[in-house]
This record gives structure tokens, sequence and C-alpha cells, in this order.
């Protein structure tokens, strides 16, 4: 068996063997041991890309969704830079990526041979681990390394804090077995341990230290931010305290008892000035809106729970937590309530009636602005998807305006996965992602599968609705909001500059019928609310697309507030 061989089937059965089940090939001549090991492994689903960006959002929205490492595969050269937005999102929102790049042997390296370039360290700090594998040379022990090193590779993408793990594979040439000489070993037997255990096994996360047990304040607030965790525990904590809980769309936290309207609430002068908190109890990435920001700063106390974390809780205490306002005054592992909580039944004080009726008045006030018009405004739209979900199924937000229409109109309710790429919140990669996500919700049994994005997104990742025939498809609406050009810069303070139609309106005049046409997709338009419901209905991956005007976006958003304002006074 000839060495690169050799090195690419032991690396892809030691990952099975810890775990692995998906994997994105991007196909190039280098990377091809690589590529023909994974697809004759019948424990890894294969899925192959034709743009290499494309290809490492996928395994992003893979591994996002299913929650285990996904392997993202390339050749030399420019092939493997193109992963690095997907590796910068991984590492911000510690989803766990093996990012396998395929290299040319030191030899060729600084010579100016064709398609080489430096790929040592490529990715800098946005990776949990490096290692320039080297090639495999016929050495005694060789197989033991490449076993322990695919196991130090898995443990580092899971554990600690998730992330993405870069592996440089140099391969020399021949690429491919020689079917007439290969034999079952190489230089040593390739096996590793017996029953298909991993070479190494690992014992369980080291025990987390002992909760906080948090004062017994009455002007307390719950924020539930961007994040993969479990919301349970502070939807209860809420419950037993009466502190209101704000829950970012993404926290998945956003259910029955939080506060829906809080984005309006907080962006209301007079509101805020009212109700200033003791005490702040955040989990998760606040830092969907300035509004949150502001209130955070507002704190006199401000708790961090790093909820979530897997491995070692003292490291993740020292370097995982999320304080974008940098007012924490205490990062803690998890938070027991205070003493006094009576767990027999909610607690109601002045506080948590205050921001009950102020609750009810806002949520009445933006449904009413919604409400008065038939036509499928950019907020309504954000309203009326996910409310018409069937239990159990999957919405990718976009980042820009969809995901901060679900925050700002988005009603409490249970049953439905948010997800979205909130770590770098880039709008490159957003259709590959949606994608990923939906094929692993598939597999995994769940419902259906939707995404909400704008224009400029779908555009910039048309890549990810071409899929190859015999690759895996998802079962995904794709809901895309046409504004001919950039919507969020309408309501920021750019949108007055004589030149903003050029530079930040970046009209296009595309139609995403077109876009559909070029991938050969289904698609239809919408225009009104009640016909919403009909246009979500089909199988297999589709466009939907709703066209709407920036300007009337802007003000429809501003009269939003205004009522609420209104409302709450």
């Amino acid at each position: 068996m000839n060495p690169s061989t050799a090195l690419a089937r032991v690396l892809v059965d030691e990952l099975a063997r810890c775990g692995l089940a998906e994997a994105v090939v991007a196909p190039g001549s280098r990377s091809t041991p690589l590529a023909l090991a994974l697809v004759a492994h019948p424990g890894i689903r294969v899925h192959v890309r034709v743009d290499e960006r494309s290809a490492s959002f996928l395994a992003l929205g893979l591994a996002r969704a299913s929650r285990r490492p996904v392997a993202v595969v390339c050749t030399s050269g420019t092939a493997a830079a193109n992963f690095h937005p997907a590796v910068m999102e991984a590492d911000e929102s510690a989803v766990p990526l093996l990012v396998l790049t395929a290299d040319r042997p030191p030899e060729l390296r600084g010579t100016g041979a064709n398609q080489t370039a430096d790929q040592i360290g490529l990715y800098g700090a946005a990776v949990r681990m490096f290692t320039e594998v080297g090639t495999p040379d016929p050495a005694p022990g060789m197989v033991a390394y490449w076993r322990s090193l695919s196991c130090r590779a898995w443990a580092a993408a899971i554990g600690g804090r998730p992330g993405p793990v870069h592996l440089n594979v140099a391969f020399r040439e021949p690429l491919t077995p020689d079917e007439t000489t290969d034999a079952p070993t190489w230089t040593a037997p390739l096996d590793g341990r017996p029953d298909g255990r991993p070479w190494i096994s690992r014992s369980g996360p080291a025990t987390e230290p002992a909760p906080l047990t948090l004062p017994d304040v009455e002007r307390g607030v719950i924020v539930c931010g961007d994040g993969d965790y479990d919301p349970v525990p502070f939807l209860a904590l809420a419950e037993l305290t009466g502190w209101p809980l704000l829950a970012e769309p993404t926290s998945n936290a956003r259910r029955a008892g939080a506060v829906s309207a809080y984005r309006q609430l907080l962006a209301s002068p007079g509101f805020t000035a009212a109700h200033a908190p003791e005490l702040v109890v955040s989990v998760g990435r606040p830092n969907l809106s300035r509004q949150i920001l502001a209130f955070l700063r507002s704190a006199e106390r401000h708790v961090v729970v790093t909820a979530g974390a897997v491995g070692d809780p003292a490291a993740s205490l020292a370097n995982d937590f999320s304080d974008p306002a940098r007012t924490a005054t205490d990062v803690v592992a998890s938070v027991a309530p205070p003493a006094g909580a009576d767990p027999d039944g909610p607690r109601r004080t002045g506080w948590s009636r205050e921001w009950a009726r102020a609750e009810a008045a806002a949520r009445a006030a933006v449904d009413g602005v919604l409400d008065a018009d038939e036509a499928l405004s950019e907020p309504r739209l954000a309203r009326d998807l996910v409310s018409q979900l069937g239990a159990g199924s999957l919405l990718f937000a976009g980042s820009s305006m969809p995901i901060r229409d679900l925050d700002a109109t988005m009603g409490a309710r249970c049953g439905v996965r948010l997800l979205g790429n909130r770590g770098v919140s880039g709008i490159d990669g957003t259709v590959s992602t949606a994608v990923g996500a939906a094929l692993a919700h598939q597999a995994e049994g769940g419902g259906r599968s939707y995404a909400l994005l704008g224009d400029l997104a779908v555009l910039h990742d048309q890549n990810g609705l071409i899929i190859g025939p015999g690759e895996p498809r998802p079962d995904l609406a794709v809901v895309v909001v046409n504004n001919d050009g950039g919507g969020i810069f309408s309501g920021l303070e750019q949108a007055g500059h004589p030149d903003f139609e050029r530079v930040f309106g970046t009209p296009h005049g595309v139609s995403m019928e077109r876009v559909a046409a070029v991938a050969d997709l289904p698609y239809t338009r919408v225009e009104w609310a009640t016909d919403l419901p009909k246009a979500l209905l089909g199988e297999g991956l589709r466009l939907v697309e709703v066209c709407t005007t920036r300007a009337d976006s802007a003000i429809l958003r501003r009269r939003i507030q205004g009522a609420v304002d209104a409302a709450v006074a």
C-alpha cells in the first residue's frame, strides 16, 4: 500500500471510531487519498460540493445542528483559504469542525511549484489545535502516531470550548491506491484497537464547581443570548424569582413566560429609565441589539453564566464567557435560585407585574401595527413565519435584518429550533449553512426545515443551492426577503449620506426566480400574508420570494417602535 493511501485510511478510520459520521469534500487532486478514504468508509456520509467556501459552510451547518464534529476536506492552495470564513464562524460560535487540508510535501514548498502556498498555521488563533501532520514516511510508529493524533484532534474539537481543528496533511504521489499491489497492511498493520474502540479513550468531563446562589433581590433580569445551551434552567429561574426573561431568538429560550417585545421596551427611554435592574444574569452571547448592551451597562451587578461548557470547567471560566459590554462582575459555571425562592409556586412582585403589563401592552402594539396591512412586510413575514411552523421544525435565520426582525416580532413559542451564524454574523455561506443544518435535522428524524434570508445573502452564496445528482438533498424552504439591496443600512446613520444608495444600498435588480432557475429549483412568490402558509408547502429544496422596499420597511419599524412607546408611556 502506498504511503499516502495508508495515512488517509488510518486518519479516516480513527476519526470514525471517535464518532465522525459526516464529511464534506471539495474535489481536488492533492486531497485524493482523503476523499477516497472517506467515500469508502461505510460509517460516514459524504457530501460533495464544487465550491470550497460552500463546502465549509455546509459542514458548519451539519455540525451546528448535529452538535457533532464534521470533517471538511480540500486540496492545496487557495482552496484552503476559502475555508477561512467558516473557520472563523466555527471559532466564535463554538461549533466543532475538523478541517483537513491537503498540501504539497516539504520538498515542493517555496519552489514555485504549482498550487503551492504556505498553509502552516493558516487559520491562526481561530482553531483549537493545528498540526502539520507530516509526510507519511515508512518509519516505525507511524500508525500509532496517526491514530493518536486523530483522537487528539477529535478531543480538541469537542472539549473545553468546542471549535475548529486544522490538520494539514502533506501527500506525495502516488495519490491513488495501486489495486494490483495493494495489500491489507503497510510497513506495519494499519488496524486500530479491537472492537472498533478509539485509540485513546477519555473519561467524562471534570466535576463543575458548585453553583453560585443568587442574591434575593426584586429587580433582577435574566438575559438569554445566542448559544447552544439548555434554556430550561433559566426559564425555571425566571418562574421561581419573578425576574423577566429576555431571550434572543437563537437562544431558543423565547418560550411561555419570556418577554417577547423586550427589544422595543428597551428602546423606549421612559421605560428603561424606570426599570434599571439591580442584577442581571446572562447566558450565551447577548449581542444582537444595541438596546440589550445598553441595558447590561445599567445593571448594578452582572452575573455571566458559562452554561453548556464541556470539558475542564476551570478553563471554561477563564476563557469562554461573553461580556461585550464589559460589565461582568461574576463569571460562574451555573447558578442556583436565591435561598428565599419558593420552589412550589412562581413569585409575583411589583417588579414582575410591571414587566408583565409592559409586555402585554407592547405585544399588542406590535401586533396591531403588523396586522393593519395584509401586505407581507419584512417584520410581519418574520413573525408569521415562525408562528406557522409545525412542532419539530428548524428555522435558520440569516444575519442582518432577518434575525433582527425575528427578535423584534417573534412571539413566545415552543417546538421550533432556531439557528443562525451569530458567531461572526457574516453574510457569506448562509445558504450552505442552512442546507447543512437541514440535512442534519433530517438525519436525526426532525421535522421540516426553513431558512429566512435576505437577497444579498442568497446572492453571496448562490453556489449553496447547487447540489449535484446523487448527493443528499435537504427538505428546506428558503424564504428570501428581496428588497433589492442591503436593508440593514436603511436603519443606520449611513442612510442620510448622499452616496448611500450606491455604496450601502447596493441595488442589484436580480429576481430570486432567476436564481432558482439557475439551480433548477421550485420557486414561489408571495405578496399577501394569507398566502404564506400555502407557499411554505412542498418538499425538497425550494425558494420562496417576498419582495419589499427598504424605505417602507424602515418606516414600518419606526412605526412599531412609536406604537410601543405610546403603549407603555
